[in-house]
């Protein structure tokens, strides 16, 4: 009873406090956003991104002290060398919770670039958030319904083309594209619906990943992978922003990107989306078979 109670009163501080934090910040880089639109291109309006980009680190690292404060969670990172604050990468994570982003936060905030997502344009319109998105450079695509594809064929192709758009202001500065590959949360029930080949992760999606590599061509430096383990199952994000997470693994490699997948279209080349597929799957089996070790290993300390 008395450790639900703290786990509650845990968790409730976190809450108020990520909502302030979040409110001050997302409004400051809003005014930041008026101050970026007038900017004329160049120095000014450079500063103003990289001011916004300060700011979004500022909130990660808020909310990565409130968690550090848990000091009955246990953090298990391998973290490489190499990794640098002023590069250009794709980041690649396997998918299991939301807590996945708030981990990689915890784990790149300040070392990689500030973390950039490809959003639906619709969510420019959010408020407050919608116009802070754009000031951080998040990459707002327009995408096609499966119905306005059959009506109109034309659009097939076209989303590629509106991401190579909407990422060309983030090949010119420091960059973090992060992508889930598995497009959804992996559960059991969705591994044996996929017949997915892996014991632990859903079959990987190129889509998201080929978008990428496409729109920023050689403007990219690497591939951040992230395998992300949870030794005591699963966790919400209640249970890790009210403490209730015992152990967290983290494993990161940096990959580099050959010549065969950078910068081509694997929607018209057969031959760049074959190489595209075997490569995503080939780093799927290498997680796998780390999660499978990891997780054996955990299970003997027990």
């Amino acid at each position: 009873m008395l450790r639900k109670a703290r786990y509650g009163l845990q968790g409730a501080t976190v809450i108020l406090l990520v909502t302030l934090s979040t409110l001050v910040l997302t409004s400051i880089i809003a005014i930041l956003a008026v101050f970026k639109f007038l900017a004329p291109k160049g120095r000014a309006f450079n500063a103003m991104t990289h001011l916004a980009s300060w700011f979004g680190e500022l909130w990660v690292s808020i909310n990565n002290g409130l968690i550090s404060f848990y000091r009955d969670m246990e953090w298990d990172i391998q973290m490489p060398d190499g990794i640098s604050h002023q590069g250009r990468y794709l980041v690649c994570c396997n998918h299991q919770s939301g807590v996945d982003i708030l981990t990689l936060q915890r784990c790149l905030n300040r070392r990689a670039p500030f973390g950039r997502y490809l959003l639906k344009q619709q969510l420019i319109w959010v408020p407050v958030l919608g116009i802070a998105w754009w000031a951080l450079d998040m990459a707002f695509l327009r995408r096609y319904s499966r119905e306005e594809l059959l009506r109109n064929p034309a659009l097939r192709g076209k989303d590629l083309e509106n991401a190579a758009r909407a990422c060309q202001k983030l090949k010119h500065i420091p960059v973090s594209m992060m992508t889930f590959p598995e497009g959804t949360r992996f559960t059991e029930a969705k591994r044996e619906e996929q017949s997915s080949p892996f014991q632990h992760l859903l079959r990987p999606r190129y889509g998201g990943v080929g978008q990428v590599l496409y729109s920023f061509d050689d403007a990219l430096d690497a591939v951040i992978d992230v395998t992300i383990t949870y030794p005591y199952g699963t966790p919400s994000v209640w249970q890790y922003i009210s403490g209730q997470v015992r152990k967290i693994s983290v494993d990161i490699k940096l990959r580099p990107i050959g010549d065969s997948i950078r910068g081509r279209n694997f929607r018209e080349d057969s031959i760049a989306k074959r190489g595209l597929k075997t490569w995503l799957d080939s780093i799927w089996q290498e997680k796998d078979v780390y999660i499978t070790r990891k997780l054996a290993d955990e299970a003997a300390k027990k």
